[in-house]
């Protein structure tokens, strides 16, 4: 039985438990998000050692990492490193996208390793194999495809991104249109490249019910990936986008009759007054389903600087309502990410999604509060607590010691929370009675 399964018939599940109590929720409340399909818990049954994590509306908007070599860079050992400090910054979830070396070993190692949910996209592998052997994806046998998700299913990935939403019509309307960044998905250029050359539907669309036999038996989460999503401000929220998102709620809807539970992948690049609008379009389309929005990138020119262009489109998103937020590193759009690009797109992603909760009232800034409070009574420690990074805001003021051990360098004796506390405690306030 799936978590969907267990939830329909009323079962409050060991996930469930974890997951309210980690949310400050009823297991109730969790029972009934997974039942109705706007909450998800990805947890491989082929993975016992996993830390449940709830995707949904009502929760905690959570952050994904993605690490995995590239075809100039196949380091595993740096991977590894990647997927570790990903954790250790508080990730929630991390994906495996290697595309180079030993594609089987890389996504084991990282299983051993991560006690967080893990996800993969495999028709990266089934499209690379190919590559390596024939020459060119466009030759990939659609059965690979399926073994592809099968065997990543059985090595205990919690979610996968699955490209079944390209579909013929959409591939129409996308030449009807055109773009100006073209089409940036990597699993979206596969399957888009082998429909026009072989002449032939999209194998993940038309056998999507085998799909949801695979997902059943390992109870893995499908995350709907969006093939269509825009590279480009210029093309944001334009009608393939649309296109796909129509097909992708008919398939959840079929996944949610199955038990199988689902999220949505979302764009890309969007500026950030269409946010709003993407957000409310999806929850209408796919009825509620957690939306895993990629970014996303709110401005085309922030080169070097993407993870904080991010963290903007992350803050504005989960404001709106997305649930789930895919990290951004300095390294975008430039090269693979180094461990400390990871470091700072999670830092910075994570920065968003508090934010973005804040405005929706998932909490009310009640770490916010410590952090005034302590900054009020001049009380570095207690800032360090109240602090997302404690030990960098630690090794910034350790580097730069003040004179006075109460101020920071900043203002040093003229320090005006200093002012003001001593002016209050020595002043006669008589006078404002």
């Amino acid at each position: 039985m799936t978590q969907m399964d267990e939830a329909k018939k009323g079962v409050i599940t060991e996930e469930m438990k974890a997951v309210a109590e980690a949310e400050n929720v009823t297991p109730e409340f969790i029972r009934r998000g997974v039942a109705s399909g706007r909450i998800a818990i990805p947890s491989n049954l082929n993975r016992d050692d996993v830390a449940p994590v709830g995707i949904g509306e009502g929760l905690r908007t959570k952050v994904n990492a993605t690490i995995g070599t590239s075809t100039d860079i196949v380091d595993f050992e740096m991977e590894q490193k990647k997927a570790r400090v990903a954790i250790e910054n508080k990730a929630d979830t991390l994906m495996e996208l290697s595309v180079g070396g030993d594609l089987d070993e890389i996504r084991r190692r990282i299983l051993d390793l991560s006690p967080i949910p893990v996800g993969s996209v495999p028709v990266y592998q089934a499209a690379i194999e190919t590559i390596r052997k024939e020459g060119a994806a466009i030759y990939m046998d659609e059965e690979v495809m399926f073994k592809a998700i099968e065997k990543q299913a059985k090595d205990g990935i919690d979610f996968m991104a699955i490209h079944c939403s390209v579909n013929r019509e959409t591939l129409r309307r996308l030449k009807r249109q055109g773009r100006e960044g073209g089409l940036v998905s990597r699993g979206g250029a596969f399957v888009s490249a082998w429909m026009v050359e072989n002449g032939l539907e999209n194998p993940l669309y038309e056998n999507f019910d085998y799909i949801l036999e695979i997902a059943k038996e390992h109870d893995f989460v499908m995350s709907m990936a969006n093939a269509m999503r825009a590279g480009a401000i210029a093309d944001s929220t334009d009608r393939a986008q649309v296109q796909e998102l129509i097909v992708l709620g008919e398939l959840i809807d079929r996944a949610r009759d199955a038990g199988v539970q689902t999220i949505v992948e979302g764009p890309g690049h969007i500026p950030l007054n269409e946010i709003k609008a993407n957000v409310i379009l999806q929850k209408k389309l796919c009825r509620g389903a957690p939306f895993y929005m990629l970014g996303p990138i709110v401005t085309d020119i922030g080169a070097g600087y993407d993870h904080i262009v991010s963290s903007i489109g992350a803050a504005a998103s989960a404001a709106a309502g997305a649930d789930f937020i895919c990290y951004v590193t300095p390294a975008e759009h430039l090269a693979l990410p180094y461990p400390d690009d990871v470091k700072e797109g999670v830092i910075a992603t994570r920065i968003g999604a508090y934010v973005g909760d804040m405005a929706k009232g998932i909490h009310s800034g009640e770490k916010d509060l410590e952090m005034a409070n302590a900054r009020k009574k001049l009380n570095w420690e207690a800032q360090f607590d109240a602090a997302m990074c404690p030990a960098e805001a630690r090794r910034i003021r350790d580097e730069r010691p003040p004179e006075d051990p109460d101020t920071c360098t900043m203002c040093g004796e003229y320090c005006a929370v200093k002012i003001v506390n001593e002016w209050l405690d020595s002043a006669d306030t008589r006078i404002f009675d």
